[in-house]
C-alpha cells in the first residue's frame, strides 16, 4: 500500500471512532412509573411517601436504586451523591429533588432540606401528593429548627395538598331515603 492509502484509512478510522451513529430513540420497555419504594421517612413516624420516583431513564433508576441501598446501609453521603448525579441527568425531576430533601432532613441539614423541598415543589406541577410530601419535609425541618409557627404553617399546607380520598357513602334509595 502506498503512503496516501494508509493516511486515508487512518483518517476514516479516526472519524468513525469520533462520531456515534445517529439512531432514533428506542422505545422504552420501562413503564412510566417504575415500581420503586421511596426512601424511608426520616422522621421515623412510619409514614412512607405515597409515590415512586417517576423516570423512564434507566440511568436515573439505577442511581435511585443505589441511593436507596446506600441509605439502607447508613451511607447517607454516597446516597446523596447518587441522587445528585441523577439530578444532573434529570434536573427537573421533582421526585428526585424530594428524595434528596428527605435525605438532607434525615442528615440534620434542615436549611438545605427546606431549600430542596421548595425546589421540588417548583417542579411538582399539579402533583398534589408530592406537594404535600414536600410541605411535610419543610414542616419537619422547621420543627427541628425550633420554628413552631413555620412548622404549623407547613403542616397546614401539607394538609391542604393531601389528595381527597372518597369516603364510602351509605346506600340510599331513589330519593335519598335508606
Amino acid at each position: 500500500m502506498n503512503r496516501y492509502s494508509l493516511i486515508i484509512i487512518f483518517a476514516l478510522l479516526l472519524v468513525g471512532c469520533a462520531s456515534a451513529p445517529m439512531q432514533a430513540p428506542a422505545a422504552s420497555t420501562l413503564p412510566d412509573a417504575a415500581p420503586q419504594e421511596p426512601l424511608p421517612s426520616p422522621t421515623g413516624d412510619g409514614v412512607t411517601e405515597p409515590e415512586p420516583v417517576r423516570s423512564g431513564n434507566p440511568a436515573v433508576v439505577a442511581l435511585l436504586d443505589r441511593a436507596r441501598m446506600d441509605t439502607g446501609a447508613g451511607n447517607r453521603g454516597a446516597a446523596g451523591a447518587s441522587l445528585e448525579r441523577g439530578l444532573r441527568i434529570e434536573p427537573r425531576n421533582a421526585w428526585l429533588w424530594h428524595e434528596l430533601a428527605q435525605l438532607r432532613l434525615a442528615s440534620g441539614q434542615y436549611a438545605q432540606a427546606v431549600s430542596l423541598a421548595r425546589k421540588s415543589i417548583s417542579f411538582a406541577g399539579g402533583d398534589r401528593r408530592l406537594q404535600a410530601a414536600n410541605w411535610r419535609v419543610i414542616g419537619n425541618a422547621r420543627v427541628a429548627q425550633g420554628d413552631s409557627a413555620g412548622a404549623e404553617q407547613a403542616f397546614k399546607l401539607a394538609a391542604e395538598f393531601e389528595p381527597v380520598v372518597p369516603t364510602e357513602q351509605p346506600a340510599t334509595g331513589l330519593f335519598g331515603n335508606p
